[in-house]
């Protein structure tokens, strides 16, 4: 018989896989997400109601985009979605390596723990955004965001992690056309937008130009 599919992937295409290693690990997590929002509250109730058939899920749908990708920079991490669950599930990828960005103490304290218990190859940066990407010059194939800030907003967090050939891939939920006509205006954006999970959206970003004053 052929062996059952963790929760998280089974919203996935078939053709998407996933060690039986990595599968495990990925319970480990949700058990330790479930254990700090009893202790220290660190999210709410619904989004553990939803944590397999949406926020994994969603997450490990950019693992199926960016095939290839080894190296991720994963913006406003909270509490590890979609960041640490990518960096599981690409544990087995030569030279794997997310980059989990979050200025909260608290949620830092949570997503040290769940790499620890994991072995996930991910290392948290405790600092904000406009700080860590300032200073990065290290190659990285994509950077992530879920749920973290408007559109035009990503776009100049990214600038120069996409100019330097980097995909940007964000979660989107209801109300992006508003948001992308918004940002239409300070930016020359190619995107691709693709299905989500439930009525959100993902959108890749492979070119992003700033557009001078007076040329919206």
């Amino acid at each position: 018989m052929p062996r059952e599919r963790a929760p998280a992937l089974a919203g996935l295409p078939l053709g998407f896989a996933a060690s039986r290693d990595a599968q495990e690990q990925l319970t480990t997590f949700v058990a330790l997400l479930e254990k700090w929002r009893r202790v220290h509250n660190l999210v709410g109730r619904d989004t553990l109601d939803e944590v397999w058939d949406r926020h994994i899920a969603d997450s490990a749908q950019l693992v199926e985009l960016a095939p290839d990708a080894r190296r991720w920079l994963d913006l406003g991490s909270g509490a590890g979605f979609p960041g640490l669950v990518i960096a599981i599930l690409i544990r087995d990828r030569e030279s794997a390596r997310v980059d989990l960005v979050e200025s909260n103490q608290k949620k830092c304290a949570f997503l040290r723990e769940a790499v620890r218990a994991t072995s996930a190859p991910a290392i948290v940066h405790a600092e904000r955004i406009e700080s860590v990407v300032k200073r990065w010059l290290a190659p990285i194939d994509a950077v992530t965001a879920r749920a973290l800030a408007p559109l035009s907003v990503l776009c100049g967090y990214v600038e120069s992690l996409v100019a330097r050939g980097a995909v940007a891939f964000f979660h989107k939920g209801r109300g992006f056309e508003r948001e992308l006509g918004e940002a239409r205006q300070l930016w020359d954006i190619d995107l691709v937008q693709h299905a989500g999970r439930g009525e959100g959206s993902i959108v890749e970003i492979r070119r992003l130009i700033r557009r001078e004053k007076g040329h919206a």
